[in-house]
């Protein structure tokens, strides 16, 4: 109900929709299929409950809008690390949920709700492992994709219509990724990177070019203090963000240029319940102008827990 279509609020949008279909009695292995989240990354596939920043990161975000796709993905992760995902996000150490130590899957590539419009699917896979080391919890993980992307042509900023390189308007669209995380106890850090290839808009020829490279990433530090005036937990936050690619699924697939840095803090008042204030300041190029605007701002976020 927080998705909007053009100037229309509350509009209800199907997020997941999907069977788990397993394979053996221990339920190790397992087929999810239907519309679900795509496993690439780590904070893509962190909900807003176990995420500290307020938005997922542009570097990351930008491979999979809405982080879902309709698609079919074979995960496998032994019992005990299972047991493990579950403990991580359960505790309150923000895990990303249990997709698996091994993930193989195809999907469309347009995103959630989006018709599929080439006979290309996406091909993924990954990798993850959160080690036990005494009383510390460290994961780390890698994985990619490759797949066809058809952009929605449109006009620039100054009214000139753009034109594609390709006659399908169908591109190359490849990333890899690494993640390493340190669950916070009480310190925390994660890092993720990507780099890749997609569709990008040529400003000065109003052409969209294939194969152009991206990269960028976050780094994350984070402080978990329980127990604070008999709440659950406090955890002060900094993340800082970097992008330079475009978005393909944006008209035009323009190119951003994206340096954000966040300060913050969540309190987990009770499980139910968590306030979080945060403080940004953003460079980052705007989807109208295709210019690169600069602000700062301060938002604070009351949001139930089910």
């Amino acid at each position: 109900f927080a998705s909007t279509i053009g100037e229309q609020l509350g509009v209800a949008i199907l997020r997941d929709w999907y069977a788990d279909i397993f394979l053996d009695a221990e339920k190790e292995f397992r087929v999810r299929v239907g519309q679900s989240k795509v496993p690439f990354g780590f904070e893509n596939l962190q909900s807003s409950q176990n995420r500290l920043a307020l938005d997922r990161n542009d570097a990351l975000n930008s491979a999979v809008k809405d982080e879902r796709d309709l698609g079919a993905f074979l995960y496998w992760a032994p019992k005990h690390i299972r047991a493990r995902f579950k403990h991580l996000v359960d505790s309150g150490l923000k895990g990303s949920g249990d997709y698996g130590v091994l993930a193989l899957g195809a999907y469309n590539g347009q995103t959630a709700n989006r018709i599929e419009l080439n006979k290309f699917p996406h091909v993924i896979a990954r990798a993850t492992w959160p080690f036990e080391i005494g009383n510390q919890f460290f994961e780390v993980g890698g994985g990619g994709y490759y797949g066809k992307s058809t952009v929605t042509l449109g006009s620039t900023p100054d009214g000139t219509k753009v034109t594609s390189s390709r006659a399908d308007n169908t591109f190359t669209d490849a990333r890899a990724h690494v993640t390493t995380v340190l669950y916070p106890k009480p310190f925390g850090f994660a890092f993720e990177y990507n780099v890749g290839v997609g569709p990008q808009l040529d400003l000065a020829s109003a052409t969209i070019l294939d194969s152009q490279f991206l990269h960028g990433g976050y780094a994350q530090a984070m402080f978990k203090i329980d127990d604070v005036l008999g709440t659950v937990a406090l955890i002060p936050f900094v993340r800082g963000t970097l992008y330079d690619g475009s978005k393909k699924f944006v008209t035009n697939a323009p190119k951003y240029h994206v340096r954000e840095l966040e300060a913050g803090v969540e309190w987990q008042i009770i499980k139910a319940l968590e306030l979080v204030l945060a403080y940004q300041i953003s460079e980052r190029t705007s989807d109208k102008s295709y210019t690169t605007q600069y602000g700062h701002w301060t938002r604070l976020q009351l949001q139930f827990n089910y």
